[in-house]
């Protein structure tokens, strides 16, 4: 049973740029496809998937932290997605690589390795990508200390 209705409204500009509507409360937001389909005034739906991810797995360590009243931030994340052929020719993204940077080094943050070990449970958007796309998250702080992978 569904608990939430996300609904969001795409309107054809030109070719392949859509004007994307969230609700009226919020920014319309253009996507397109990058050269030769689009003319890339936008990001991509890869982009599109790809900030979502790094979105969702973001807000999901910040919140597991604070959890704790830790203060983890500025975080920051790059989000690469592999895009290739499926086995029968189609372009899929393959592989999802999302690298959290912690803006603080690991010692000043207690509890990390309990948040470090379930935060992304809790990652709707992630959990749900994961079922059809691999999603491999690695963690560092400030220093560049791998904290997950």
């Amino acid at each position: 049973m569904s608990e939430k209705t996300i609904t969001v409204e795409l309107r054809q500009q030109a070719d392949y740029r859509f004007d994307i509507h969230f609700d009226e409360t919020m920014p319309t937001l253009t996507s397109d496809e990058p050269a030769p389909l689009g003319t890339g005034l936008g990001p991509s739906p890869v982009h599109l998937l790809c900030a979502a991810v790094g979105n969702c797995l973001s807000d999901s360590l910040l919140f597991a932290f604070r959890k704790f009243k830790q203060a983890p931030e500025p975080i920051r994340c790059v989000v690469e997605a592999e895009v290739g052929r499926n086995p029968q020719g189609r372009m899929r993204v393959l592989k999802i690589n999302a690298k959290l940077h912690l803006g603080v080094a690991v010692d000043q943050l207690q509890q990390a390795d309990r948040v470090l070990s379930q935060f992304e449970e809790f990652c709707t958007v992630t959990q749900s990508v994961g079922q059809g796309i691999a999603v491999h998250t690695r963690v560092l702080d400030a220093h560049g200390v791998i904290l997950k992978d």
